[in-house]
């Protein structure tokens, strides 16, 4: 496993970050546990959940899945960066997650960023967080406000460093700015939709991220199933990640099932696996940290770690753009 600084910060994490979320849905307790031990013996030292992770009517399962396995001991905490997420509701009443039926139980109040991280340390059964991160920008609280809640938890021991998930980049520029008038150190990590099918993130949020030391954290790196041999899959009668959700519409696309067509045309050619070449290409990528997997079996962690020792020539990372072209370099992009 390769190691680097998590944005600007002296932390060091795995080049892959171990994604918990099918935890407790799609994956049983038993698997989860050995999904969590295989990639601690390959080297993943970086793992990510959130407090809504689990089912609609059992929100907190996936946090309370990982804190069973820290209870086995065996240094798993010690040897983990722990990154999860709070901005939802968790009324466990199978009301979505972005629905509140409660004023104050959701969003990043001061008094709901306490509650949440209370709620998460106890699930996972941990005295603190590594990396906090919110889940979504709420545009009610001021950051000011925001800072002096983390400021409390970061002195009290519970949370170490703070991220976010799914902010534009003038969010995170927003964010560092209050932080930086108050002597704080401000966001570290920005988990981000980013992958070779959708690279808008190219525009403004990586750019911001790279000119604040941020971290960016890809998640859906092969776009629900998209980029890991959709059709290959879809030929041979195995397409059930490809039934529903983001990759169906695409495919539902003519244009994306050309484009996705020519893809894994390029790769065949080259005797790759579309997964791990979608995963090794952002590994290639300007300010990334690294991306999430997801896994819900061994063999599905197994083709990940092989994406880390990938090395992708310059024909294929050239066939790639030309069949993802970017958005162009920013803001030559969208200026002129």
């Amino acid at each position: 496993m390769e190691y680097t600084q998590l944005g600007r910060t002296g932390l060091k994490v795995s080049r892959l970050v171990l994604g918990t979320m099918n935890f407790g849905g799609l994956t049983s307790q038993a698997d989860s546990h050995a999904l969590m031990d295989t990639a601690h013996d390959a080297g993943i030292n970086f793992f990510d959940t959130a407090n809504i992770y689990g089912k609609a009517e059992h929100k907190g399962l996936t946090e309370e899945i990982v804190g069973s396995w820290f209870a086995q001991g065996g240094g798993r905490r010690d040897k983990t960066v722990l990154a999860t997420k709070g901005y939802g509701n968790m009324t466990q009443d199978g009301t979505p997650w972005n629905v509140t039926s409660w004023p104050n139980h959701d969003r990043l109040s001061a008094l709901n960023i306490r509650r949440a991280v209370e709620a998460s340390l106890k699930r996972l059964g941990t005295d603190y967080i590594d990396i906090y991160q919110f889940h979504h920008v709420d545009r009610a609280t001021p950051f000011e406000e925001i800072w002096q809640a983390m400021d409390v938890l970061v002195q009290q021991g519970k949370v170490l460093y703070v991220g976010t998930s799914n902010f534009p980049g003038y969010k995170i520029a927003q964010a560092n700015e209050v932080a930086a008038r108050t002597g704080r150190l401000g966001l570290v990590s920005e988990q981000c939709l980013y992958n070779l099918a959708e690279r808008r993130a190219e525009m403004e949020v990586i750019p911001a991220a790279q000119e604040y030391g941020v971290g960016i954290i890809p998640w859906s790196p092969l776009h629900q199933g998209l980029l890991g041999g959709a059709l290959r899959k879809e030929r041979a009668g195995d397409g059930s990640r490809t039934k529903g959700g983001r990759s169906a519409a695409g495919l539902a696309d003519p244009a994306v099932r050309a484009q996705v067509q020519a893809y894994e045309d390029l790769l065949a050619k080259h005797e790759l696996e579309p997964g791990e070449v979608a995963l090794a290409w952002l590994l290639t990528r300007p300010g990334v940290t690294g991306p999430i997997v997801g896994p819900r079996t061994a063999e599905q962690l197994e083709s990940a770690l092989r994406a880390v020792e990938l090395e992708l020539s310059e024909e294929v990372l050239t066939g790639l753009d030309e069949i993802f072209p970017g958005p162009g370099p920013s803001p030559e992009a969208f200026a002129w």
